[in-house]
């Protein structure tokens, strides 16, 4: 216990809470651990912990652990969420209204996600940039993955289809488009560039996963037309096909992430001295026992959090009025990703779009290529029949979303408008599942379930 955050309370006696220029080598990796822009833009979203009326506590065991909770707890700018996860688990005990206990565990979600990376991060600077990097696309978006999970237990694939695909829609049009919107006004009078190579790759991936998506919707359609007997076993084995073929493109992403090109997806941190937006550190403020004890307990309280948001969507649906495709598509990713969308509006005010790129981009291709084929294949084994077809609606959306961006940055710069052409796309895609009404369907247990119907 004593080691956990050793680092931390070694500064505090040497009294020098911000680390000195020694620091770099404490550990041997200074910025050689290779922080992505997600970890960039959830550091946008972190504060400055003052450690100096912890460095009066005597007790040297103490005193590690009161700076472990200030570093996780207080270390964040979204350290006013934090009360909404007691409130949530209280609410669940207490069997307040299941509307307010989805809402409160969607608040609750919103600091976890950015605790996560901060955690992810941690821990890269002790095992290197490789294992870091591979905690990082395991663990990116790990709020979105546990949601499916417990979905998929529940047996309400459709939720899972829909919480997935909206998050790649907001990442692709609302986080980007925001952000190249947003920043174009603040440097109206600065250009903006980026480095095209990541954004190519990553266009390349996004537009692999929804050709698997389409080869499904043309099938059904095949098969409903007539071509082809109407037998649902066809249609899986080509989902689990696709979901396989998606794995292996994602593992040979990484390949080329972490090791043959890993200089593309590093960002270069330039000295600023109006730091308060991003918190840069040379070293680590946690000890590894105690950021990998974190990081499994802020998981598992994702995990309960996740399961009541799962258990309680379709009570929030007839409360609000408002469709269960509608939450599960603009409201879960919002929330749950808010302050990784935060971030990265805040690097494009600094006018940083490589990083703003690298957390939209890189969230959404993880989104597609990851977690989708990821919760096809944990179905498979759960013996519940998921497949990748997104309904025509949302694999319209999703193709239309691709090809935006990657239209919207094909010549390497940017201005407002290119902003605001994603962003208008994602208003009026969330306009039309607004007012969709989705027919009633059957869940992987054979189950009817009855989509919530707006009623206004």
């Amino acid at each position: 216990m004593a080691s956990m955050g050793y680092e931390a309370a070694r500064r505090l006696e040497a009294g020098n809470p911000k680390g000195g220029a020694g620091s770099r080598t404490a550990h041997g990796h200074g910025h050689g651990h290779g922080r992505t822009a997600h970890n960039m833009s959830s550091s946008s979203l972190r504060k400055k912990s003052d450690l100096s009326l912890l460095s009066k506590v005597r007790c040297g065991l103490l005193r590690t652990i009161l700076t472990n909770l200030q570093e996780i707890f207080l270390g964040t700018k979204l350290f006013i969420l934090f009360p909404a996860v007691p409130l949530a688990i209280a609410a669940n005990y207490l069997h307040f209204g299941r509307a307010w206990l989805f809402a409160l565990s969607l608040l609750g979600l919103t600091p976890l996600a950015e605790r996560v990376s901060f955690l992810t991060e941690q821990i890269a600077y002790y095992t290197g940039p490789t294992v870091g990097g591979l905690l990082n696309a395991t663990c990116g978006n790990a709020t979105e993955l546990i949601i499916a999970l417990f979905a998929l237990h529940r047996g309400k694939i459709e939720v899972v289809k829909c919480s997935l695909v909206g998050s790649i829609l907001s990442n692709l049009l609302l986080v980007l488009g925001s952000s190249l919107f947003l920043g174009g006004i603040a440097n109206l009078h600065k250009e903006q560039s980026f480095d095209r190579k990541q954004a190519d790759v990553n266009t390349g991936l996004l537009l692999l996963g929804a050709l698997c998506h389409i080869l499904l919707l043309a099938f059904e359609h095949a098969v409903s037309s007539g071509e082809q007997a109407p037998d649902a076993a066809p249609r899986l084995w080509l989902s689990r096909a696709c979901s396989i073929v998606m794995l292996l493109a994602y593992v040979a992403y990484l390949f080329f992430q972490l090791k043959t090109h890993r200089q593309l997806f590093e960002s270069e941190e330039e000295e600023d001295d109006d730091t308060d937006d991003a918190v840069a550190q040379d070293e680590a403020v946690i000890g590894f026992p105690s950021a990998l004890a974190w990081l499994l307990g802020m998981t598992a309280v994702i995990a309960i959090l996740s399961e009541y948001v799962v258990a309680t969507i379709e009570a929030a649906s007839d409360s609000w009025g408002i469709s269960v495709s509608f939450i599960s598509i603009i409201l879960l990713p919002i929330v749950g990703n808010a302050a990784e969308h935060a971030g990265a509006i805040i690097f494009a005010f600094k006018n940083k779009l490589d990083i703003t790129l690298g957390v939209s981009l890189g969230s959404a291709t993880q989104i597609s290529m990851f977690v989708v084929p990821l919760s096809v294949i944990v179905a498979w084994i759960m013996g519940i029949k998921m497949d990748l077809d997104l309904e025509l609606l949302e694999t319209g959306s999703l193709f239309m979303a691709i090809l935006i961006t990657a239209f919207t940055l094909q010549d390497g710069t940017s201005h407002y408008l290119k902003g605001l052409v994603p962003l208008l796309c994602y208003l009026a895609i969330g306009a039309c599942f607004f007012v969709s009404k989705s027919p009633a369907k059957t869940n992987a247990y054979g189950r009817l379930i009855l989509s919530s119907i707006p009623t206004h």
